[in-house]
């Protein structure tokens, strides 16, 4: 199922760690805006949600409005058919299937330092030969700070406040997940590679499977290689791309490989709140490894001009209660169509002439 949006070419925290907290999210949010319901068109669209989300020197032009900086990879999915107890999607039969994706940093500005960033991301499209496709862009966080798309967008309001220093201050106080996020960001270790990182998804969908039963879930890429933590100050000594770089020459010298575990919520555990995390005795599925063979530059790699739309999902996958993946998907439409016509300001790298 292909979206007419792709293009074929190719401790506790102070006052200061919340506003770079709300910022943080900002970038993990990708942008909200009209969800079930939710806010109405006086109050908030997605182009004054993607605006709000933007540098206070305003957006880079041509690139993404969040998670700016990224890689593209090519790879292949192996589904080893477990999934299929319980989701008819094509993409869970055992087999091998195409995939292309982006690893990323949260921030809008594409030459941040890799060792500034402390949510990564990891994007995915995988292929399935009915021409139906799973799209999901993850992070590496646990859970996400904040519960709904109104509360994301009061967030926003409150970090830009600059007449009231306190406002992002009381919004944390009344809001315990962005404390709890806070004190993730503060405390978590920090890996050294893409490859040894963890991403989720933290919002739930619901699966069918042939029988036509249905089943609410949440998903992580788990990596294979082990992790090495870094203390952040010495990646912040490290070149500004040692992510890309390190993972280049990892992939180069054998591929990298995540397995994908389904978690299953079980009656009664919420599945549209990404702030709460369900309890760690459910029910998970391993369905498959996600195999990277191949890292390329953004500027002329295949994920550059791609919508990792959430809501693009194949048939035997749909939404739930969750109001995050519709709300993205709408402002991820208004930051494609702006980036990808600003082309000019991102212009792609002509390849050396051969001798």
């Amino acid at each position: 199922m292909k979206t007419p949006q792709d293009q074929t070419a190719t401790g506790r925290p102070t006052v200061g760690r919340f506003a770079a907290i709300a910022l943080s999210v900002g970038a993990v949010a990708c942008a909200f805006a009209y969800a079930a319901g939710w806010l109405t068109p006086s109050r908030l669209t997605p182009a004054k949600i993607v605006d709000s989300l933007a540098p206070a020197s305003g957006p880079v032009k041509g690139f993404r409005r969040n998670h700016a900086k990224g890689i593209c990879f090519a790879g292949n999915f192996e589904a080893n058919g477990e999934a299929v107890a319980v989701s008819r999607a094509s993409i869970f039969k055992a087999g091998s299937y195409p995939v292309m994706g982006r690893f990323n940093l949260a921030g809008p500005i594409p030459t941040m330092a890799d060792g500034t960033g402390r949510v990564r991301g990891l994007s995915v499209r995988i292929e399935a030969p009915d021409q139906q496709e799973w799209r999901t862009a993850m992070i590496n966080a646990p859970f996400f700070p904040i519960a709904t798309p109104k509360e994301f967008y009061e967030l926003q309001r409150a970090s830009a406040n600059k007449d009231d220093p306190g406002a992002i201050k009381q919004f944390a106080a009344s809001h315990p997940s962005l404390r709890a996020f806070g004190a993730w960001a503060g405390s978590a270790p920090y890996a050294e590679s893409y490859a040894e990182d963890r991403f989720n998804s933290l919002n739930s969908f619901v699966l069918t499977n042939a029988q036509g039963q249905k089943q609410t879930v949440r998903w992580s890429f788990i990596p294979t290689a082990a992790m090495v933590p870094v203390p952040s100050e010495d990646l912040k000594k490290r070149d500004p791309d040692f992510l890309f770089k390190e993972l280049f020459q990892r992939v180069a010298n054998a591929p990298q490989k995540w397995r994908l575990v389904l978690t299953l919520a079980n009656p009664g555990d919420p599945t549209a709140d990404p702030t709460l995390v369900w309890p760690a005795d459910r029910r998970q599925i391993e369905a498959g490894t996600l195999v990277v063979t191949r890292i390329e530059a953004e500027a002329n790699g295949p994920c550059r001009d791609i919508n990792f739309d959430p809501t693009v999902l194949p048939e035997g996958m749909q939404t739930s209660d969750d109001p995050f993946p519709a709300a993205r998907s709408a402002a991820y439409a208004v930051s494609y169509d702006r980036r990808t016509s600003e082309s000019e300001h991102y212009p792609r790298v002509q390849a050396e002439a051969k001798p």
